[in-house]
């Protein structure tokens, strides 16, 4: 057996008895050294290769693996422990992040037995959370051959796929979501804002946009942003359209939902930091704007919201249902079925 080692470690002989029913490790221990049983475990029947010489290959069913426990009168010395962390639900293994050592001797010990761990027991993908403050440790997995997957604050994704062939591991996220909120009033005005922003927009009166927070319901995140943009409270009532765009911020797709909401208020507030401007606009003021005659795509949102405020489009309701597959409540948008 074969350890790569960070660490000045005591050389255990072993003489390896195999049966048809078991293996089992025996270890010529040096003096000083006690046996202690870590882990057993009962697995189907697999194939043990080992990656340096003796090279074995064996059918067994049992395995028995020991650390090097010392007695008082010896030096602390002991095999690698192996990373703490549970199966996921598609024969990978997710390390819980709050048990990983912090000494980078021993976590990359315990990175290279534990991976020689895991592809013996055929796990697949292997995901490794590490947070903000064991950084340090990120260089070492990269060198162990984990490969980032994604960052968020407080944490970077990395993960590891041991089979052989492409990874199989779901990509990490790569949408934005925003929304649109066209809000017309009784008097056919819209309710339009100027953006602060060098962007192709600047100075065009347009709908209220932005994006979604973190599990935040795409209505719930339209009548969020039209509060904080303009001061004016509305309520849901259906979604008209998205758009589906690439390669926009960071190289990210981009899915825009454009949402019809009913004002409840009528007093514009504006929020300074993000807005230039906010009014109530006559609607034919507001499509004669030469950006929207040249803005095909934005010129056909419009047309659609028109159309679902005289009620010659029908659009998408939000529906709360429960699903079985997670247990959870989520909306489901559709067209109103009798």
């Amino acid at each position: 057996m074969c350890f790569k080692n960070h660490e000045t470690m005591a050389v255990a002989m072993i003489s390896i008895s195999l049966t048809q029913d078991y293996c089992s490790f025996k270890w010529g221990l040096p003096n000083g050294f006690l046996r202690k049983q870590i882990l057993t475990e009962t697995s189907t029947t697999a194939k043990l290769k080992f990656s340096c010489p003796p090279t074995l290959e064996a059918s067994f069913k049992k395995t028995a693996i020991y650390v090097l426990s010392p007695n008082k009168s010896s030096p602390s010395v002991m095999m690698p422990e192996l990373l703490d962390g549970w199966n996921d639900e598609y024969g990978g293994v997710i390390i819980n992040p709050e048990s990983l050592p912090m000494s980078a001797n021993a976590f990359a010990s315990a990175v290279q037995a534990s991976l020689f761990n895991w592809k013996m027991k055929g796990k697949k993908g292997v995901w490794l959370k590490i947070l903000k403050e064991q950084a340090d440790l990120v260089p070492i997995a990269i060198q162990e051959g984990f490969n980032f997957h994604h960052a968020q604050p407080g944490y970077v994704m990395l993960t590891y796929w041991i089979p052989s062939g492409p990874c199989m591991l779901p990509d990490s996220p790569s949408h934005h979501i925003g929304i649109g909120a066209f809000v017309i009033n009784d008097k056919r005005e819209v309710l339009v804002v100027k953006e602060k922003c060098p962007c192709s927009c600047s100075g065009v009166w347009k709908l209220p946009t932005g994006y979604i927070n973190k599990s935040e319901d795409i209505f719930s995140g339209a009548i969020r942003e039209v509060k904080e943009e303009t001061g004016i409270e509305t309520t849901f009532l259906k979604m008209v359209a998205f758009r589906h765009a690439h390669k926009v911020a960071f190289e990210q797709s981009d899915l825009l939902f454009v949402c019809m909401l009913k004002p409840l208020s009528s007093e514009i507030i504006i929020d300074e930091k993000e807005i230039q401007s906010a009014k109530w606009m006559a609607l034919d003021e507001f499509i004669e704007q030469p950006y929207y005659e040249d803005d095909h795509l934005s010129n056909k949102i419009i047309d659609i919201c028109i159309a679902a405020h005289e009620d010659n489009y029908s659009g998408f309701t939000g529906h709360q249902l429960n699903s079985k597959l997670d247990g959870r409540l989520s909306y489901l948008y559709c067209n109103h079925v009798n």
